[in-house]
């Protein structure tokens, strides 16, 4: 798979990897990542169930209510070296009160319908989204082609909470989600991450979003990093738009709300005054 294309000077920041509920997971995912020139990854726990029923709940529906091994993701974040960066892979079973004891450890929030069948609007969601709005994170959301799960409740919870930032996983719904990101270009706090998809489906998001809302993603080990760089390769972006995509857009949107940073009782998740994530920060170092 080549990669001729792509500046090999750039660094790449992964926003969606997982981490393998198995021994050594975390050492193969970075010797992956290495394998293809990545630089960093946002790493969410895996495993919640097996591969054959993820895939029949896409699409027949069900769902579990086990909880994601998120103790690993902290534990293999902090042997990393600052390479992997965790988020919390809430189950809305449990309430928020997990989420809030892990949220000053963490840089983000991943919600998943697929997985635990509970609907955007429900107010189990809403109850973790206030949550993060009061720490910074950002919301990562993969939809599902389901009522309650998708793009446009991904869409209408995003107006709920404009002082969030959220991250519209996998370019949407399947492989040709052109309606999908036609949805989100509407609002503002809604950024994509590109894994999945065709490679004309990125072309699209590119053109009708902008480099400035896509953040680069593999969902590795799932899909090989260079599978993913390899759709970029061969679009022949600029290097300015490359770049914002592989690490400026990751970097600002992680900044406000990386880990370790205290909650902003002051924002609010219901007001676009004031507080949540600023798209237009810039850090004061590239490598935080």
């Amino acid at each position: 798979m080549s990669t001729d294309g792509l500046d090999p000077r750039q660094p790449v920041f992964d926003f969606h990897v997982r981490l393998a509920p198995r021994p050594g997971a975390a050492e193969a995912l970075l010797r992956l990542l290495d394998d293809a020139g990545i630089t960093r990854a946002i790493v969410c726990a895996g495993g919640t169930m097996d591969r054959i029923t993820l895939s029949r709940q896409l699409t027949d529906g069900g769902h579990v209510e086990t909880d994601a091994d998120n103790n690993a993701v902290l534990a293999a974040a902090a042997r990393s070296g600052g390479r992997l960066v965790p988020f919390h892979f809430a189950n809305p079973h449990r309430g928020p009160e997990v989420y809030r004891a892990a949220a000053a450890a963490v840089s983000g929030l991943e919600l998943s319908p697929v997985v635990h069948g509970v609907g955007l609007g429900d107010p189990r969601v809403t109850a973790l989204v206030t949550v993060a709005g009061e720490f910074r994170h950002p919301v990562y959301v993969a939809p599902l082609s389901r009522p309650g799960s998708g793009v446009a409740d991904v869409v209408a919870l995003a107006a709920t909470f404009p002082a969030v930032t959220f991250v519209l996983g996998h370019t949407g719904v399947g492989n040709i989600d052109y309606h999908g990101l036609d949805l989100v270009a509407g609002s503002p706090n809604i950024m994509v991450e590109t894994s999945g998809g065709y490679t004309d489906v990125l072309r699209f998001a590119v053109d009708r979003l902008g480099p400035s809302r896509l953040l680069f993603g593999t969902e590795a080990p799932l899909q090989h990093p260079r599978v993913e760089l390899t759709k970029y390769a061969v679009l022949g972006l600029p290097a300015d738009a490359w770049r914002r995509i592989a690490w400026d857009n990751a970097v600002r949107l992680l900044a406000p709300g990386s880990a370790g940073s205290a909650p902003d009782p002051a924002a609010s998740t219901h007001e676009s005054e004031g507080g949540g994530n600023d798209l237009d920060h810039q850090p004061a170092a590239a490598d935080r």
